[in-house]
C-alpha cells in the first residue's frame, strides 16, 4: 500500500521551490527519500532494512522493506520465509534479497511531516550557499555597513543580506561604534559555518583606504593613476604611493583633489587619520625622499645589495622626519621597502669629522 505526500500539492510546490531557491529536484527528492527511512526506522523497527521512493508525479510514497529468503525465520525484521516469498514471485529462493512493500498504514502523516522538515532545511542551506556565493565576491571590497549591535570587544554590522563581524584587531584604534552608525567597510574574508556564511570585515585594513580612493577619484577607477603601495597605521596616519600611466596627469594632485574635497572625503570616513599621498619613483633616492614627506630631505645613500639608504635631513627636519615615535620614519620604510637610516646633517658631518680625526 502506498500513501501520498498531501497529493500532487506537494509536487506542485515542490517544482516551484526548485526553481526559486536554485535547488536540484532530484537531490531533494534523494533527500526526503533518506529522511523517510530515518522516520520509519525510528517509528517501526530501527533494524529493518528498507528502500523509501516518492512517485515524481504523484507524490506517492512507498516503503519497500529488503528481507533474506530464509527456510525457517528467526528475525522477521530481515527474513522472510521461502513459501511467503515465492506468493510474491515464484523465481525466488533461498538466499536471494527480497522486497516487499511495507508502507505503514498512517505513514503518510509522517512522511508529510518528515518532508516538509528535509524541504526546510534544503531552503536553508541554499539561502545560505546563495548569500555565500554573492558575499565571496566581495571580498578585498568595499561595502556600507550599519552597525546592529556592540557585544563585548566585538561589533555586529549589517551588510544588506547578511551580517559582518568586525573584530576588535580590525577596528581603528579608539574608534566608537554605536548602533545604527553607518561606517564603510573592508571585506576581509567570506568563510563558510554551520549556521551559514561569515564575512569577517575590516576598518583598519590598507585595502579600505585603497577603496575608499577609488571611490573618490575617476582617474584612480579608470586606471590612469595607480595606486603603487600603502602603508596604514590606522586610526594615525596612512602614506599611499601613487603613480600616473599619463605624464600630463598629476597622481597625487588627482587623489587630494579640487580644493583637497577628495582627500578631505577620506579622511571624514576615516575619523580625522592623517593621510600623506606621495608621488612614486621607480628611482629609490626619488621615491625614498618623497615618502618622508612632510620632511624635507637633502641626499639619499642607497645600498641596492642590503636595500638600505642613508638619508641626510637639514637639522631643523630630523624630528619631522622620524616622527612621533618614529612613525613617519617606520611607515615610509613599510612603504617603500627599504630600510631608512636618518641622519641630520650635523650627525652627518660629526660623523665625516670623527672618521677624517680617528
Amino acid at each position: 500500500m502506498s500513501q501520498t505526500i498531501d497529493s500532487g500539492e506537494f509536487i506542485t510546490a515542490l517544482d516551484a521551490l526548485a526553481k526559486e531557491k536554485r535547488i536540484n529536484k532530484e537531490i531533494l527528492f534523494g533527500a526526503i527519500e533518506s529522511a523517510l527511512i530515518s522516520a520509519y526506522k525510528k517509528n517501526f523497527g530501527k533494524n529493518a532494512n528498507v528502500r523509501a521512493t516518492i512517485d515524481r508525479v504523484t507524490g506517492s510514497v512507498e516503503v519497500l522493506a529488503r528481507k533474506t529468503v530464509v527456510d525457517e525465520v528467526v528475525d522477521p525484521q530481515s527474513e522472510i520465509s521461502l513459501e511467503e516469498a515465492r506468493s510474491i514471485h515464484p523465481r525466488f529462493e533461498v538466499g536471494d534479497l527480497a522486497e516487499i512493500r511495507a508502507t505503514p498504514r498512517d505513514f503518510g502523516r509522517i512522511a508529510a511531516q518528515t518532508a516538509k522538515q528535509v524541504v526546510v532545511q534544503h531552503i536553508r542551506e541554499a539561502e545560505r550557499g546563495v548569500i555565500y556565493e554573492e558575499y565571496i565576491e566581495k571580498e578585498n571590497e568595499i561595502l556600507t555597513a550599519i552597525v546592529q549591535r556592540v557585544d563585548g570587544k566585538q561589533v555586529y554590522v549589517e551588510l544588506g543580506r547578511t551580517e559582518g563581524l568586525l573584530e576588535p584587531n580590525q577596528q581603528i584604534p579608539g574608534e566608537e561604534y554605536r548602533p545604527g552608525d553607518r561606517i564603510k567597510v573592508y571585506v576581509l574574508e567570506v568563510s563558510r559555518i554551520p549556521r551559514g556564511p561569515q564575512v569577517l570585515v575590516s576598518r583598519s585594513h590598507p585595502g579600505l583606504v585603497k577603496r575608499l580612493f577609488e571611490i573618490e577619484s575617476p582617474e584612480i577607477k579608470s586606471g590612469l593613476v595607480q595606486i603603487r603601495s600603502i602603508a596604514r597605521e590606522a586610526g594615525y596616519r596612512t602614506k599611499m604611493a601613487v603613480f600616473s600611466t599619463d605624464p600630463s596627469i598629476d597622481p597625487v594632485g588627482s587623489c587630494v583633489g579640487p580644493r583637497g574635497m577628495r582627500v578631505e572625503n577620506v579622511v571624514a570616513e576615516l575619523k580625522t587619520e592623517k593621510i600623506d599621498i606621495i608621488k612614486w619613483s621607480s628611482d629609490p633616492s626619488e621615491y625614498i625622499s618623497n615618502a618622508l614627506n612632510p620632511a624635507r630631505v637633502m641626499s639619499v645613500f642607497v645600498s641596492e645589495k642590503d636595500k638600505a639608504t642613508r638619508v641626510i635631513v637639514p637639522d631643523n627636519q630630523l624630528s619631522l622626519a622620524i616622527g612621533k615615535e618614529g612613525q613617519n620614519a617606520r611607515l615610509a620604510a613599510k612603504l617603500t621597502g627599504w630600510r631608512i637610516d636618518i641622519k641630520s646633517q650635523s650627525q652627518m658631518e660629526r660623523s665625516i669629522l670623527g672618521e677624517d680625526d680617528g
